[in-house]
């Protein structure tokens, strides 16, 4: 009987030892991972995750500049006889850019009262010595009689071999006075650099945040000596600022010369007029007609036709259909917008 006993003690340890020594190694066994279950729909998972504000905020937004396809020309309408002609409607003109009529006028109007931002260009090289302080009188009258305090802008520029700013945009003209008197002739001549420097550094640059219209008065004896650009280069600045050129002879001999031609040539390119006093005192009366013709003015925007981003020159014509009795000035031309490569640099707002 007690090996009976003995006999079922010794078995069921036999059992219950191998449970008792696995149950350490069982404790110390991670447990396996969950598997991981495939949504029926991904697209509805990636919806239901929060967006990372963080990797947004920091990505760079593309940004694409869109260029103007808006053209604006100002100019001016005379009789055969010179007389100014200021009450002509749109339909008694016809445009012409690059030889195409524009694809839309988006408006016309007579501009007898629009802020100016003008330029004035003194040659203060030897070559004009003999009458200078006249023409600083002039110069001082016109901007007195021309720049309307709290509406236009002028600023004065002198040069012989470098342009010289006596006076920045401003429209105060006893500051604009001081800057002509600063004045001193001497030196050589570089007229295309001082007029491609005005055009370029001065008016390209002014705010333009309403519609003005841009003009230079350049008074010189149209000699140059001295410049780093060309001619046409200087013409072109001053296309590309949309401005008006009117030029003073300051030659005195009584004919025209080689230096005449070449203020009649940037004066016709660019819509504005070459003046020829060779008189003292002609040079105020022209100083009077430029004021007037400033007041006196047409202006029209139109979109052009066939218009490509190039950066290529296109012509301007504007012609009035009485062209036997009415002559228009305006620029010859204009250079296309170049389209910015696409910027990833900031956010266009």
């Amino acid at each position: 009987m007690a090996n009976l006993g003995t006999n079922i003690l010794r078995q069921a340890a036999e059992r219950i030892l191998p449970l008792l020594l696995a149950l350490p190694m069982a404790a110390q066994s991670p447990a396996p991972a969950a598997p991981t279950p495939t949504p029926a729909n991904p697209a509805s998972q990636a919806a239901s995750q929060p967006p990372n504000s963080t990797d947004s905020a920091d990505q760079p937004v593309t940004t694409i500049r869109v260029p103007t396809n808006e053209v604006n020309v100002v100019f001016t309408v005379t009789d055969k006889h010179g007389k100014r002609i200021t009450d002509l409607k749109q339909a008694d003109f016809q445009v012409a850019d690059d030889n195409k009529p524009p694809a839309e006028i988006h408006s016309f109007r007579a501009e007898t009262n629009l802020p100016l931002q003008v330029g004035l260009l003194i040659d203060a090289s030897n070559s004009v010595r003999d009458r200078f302080k006249f023409e600083q009188e002039s110069a001082i009258e016109f901007l007195n009689q021309t720049v309307h305090p709290h509406f236009d802008l002028a600023f004065v520029v002198g040069f012989d071999v470098t342009p010289e700013v006596t006076q920045d945009f401003t429209d105060s003209t006893e500051a604009l006075a001081h800057g002509v008197r600063e004045l001193r002739p001497g030196g050589g001549t570089a007229l295309y650099d001082a007029l491609y420097f005005a055009c370029r550094d001065k008016l390209l640059k002014a705010p333009k945040n309403v519609a003005v219209r841009r003009a230079i008065i350049l008074l010189s004896d149209g000699e140059d000596n001295q410049s780093h650009v060309t001619r046409e280069e200087a013409i072109e600045m001053a296309q590309r600022a949309e401005t008006i050129v009117y030029t003073i002879s300051t030659n005195v001999s009584g004919t025209k010369g080689a230096g005449d031609k070449v203020l009649e040539r940037i004066a016709d390119a660019t819509g504005g007029r070459a003046f020829f006093p060779f008189q003292i005192r002609d040079v105020a009366n022209a100083f009077a007609e430029i004021q007037d013709e400033l007041r006196s003015q047409y202006s029209i925007a139109y979109k052009p036709a066939d218009l490509k981003y190039d950066g290529h020159y296109r012509t301007i014509e504007i012609i009035a259909n009485d062209r036997k009795n009415l002559r228009v000035r305006s620029r010859r031309g204009w250079y296309s917008p170049v389209s910015d490569s696409t910027s990833t640099t900031g956010v266009n707002r």
